[in-house]
């Protein structure tokens, strides 16, 4: 893969991410049926939310931003999830190869998103205002 000096890394990730998944959008060889994958991605939609509601109320409870800022974080692992999920039962059941490299491509902007917000340091948990006072 091509390097490209960009100024921050930030940026070298998303043209990077581009690359991979245009690359796979233009490939000649088709995505196979991901049973796994599939398997995978329904056990992370059902254990994720169970996992998330929990680290919520721990969090609450210690009045931990960094158990909040936790939760947020498996709430995206849940929309992660299903953006994976229908990118490969469109291929399954529709045989559509390219429905997988498009939900990738769906899920950097939601990647990249939350990449810059660590960067900056910006809060994640605003929702949890007790949580991010000072001890």
């Amino acid at each position: 893969m091509p390097t490209y000096k960009t100024g921050n890394g930030t940026n070298n990730s998303v043209l990077e991410s581009w690359e991979s998944v245009s690359s796979a959008l233009l490939s000649t060889s088709r995505t196979k049926l991901s049973v796994p994958g599939i398997v995978l991605a329904c056990v992370s939609l059902v254990v994720m939310p169970v996992l998330s509601r929990a680290k919520k109320r721990v969090g609450r409870e210690l009045g931990s931003a960094a158990m909040n800022a936790d939760a947020k974080q498996t709430d995206f692992c849940v929309y992660l999830s299903l953006i994976l999920l229908v990118g490969l039962v469109l291929n399954a059941v529709a045989g559509w190869w390219w429905a997988d490299p498009v939900a990738a491509l769906i899920m950097v902007p939601i990647v990249e998103k939350e990449g810059l917000a660590g960067v900056k340091g910006e809060v994640c948990c605003s929702s949890f205002p007790e949580a991010n006072r000072p001890n």
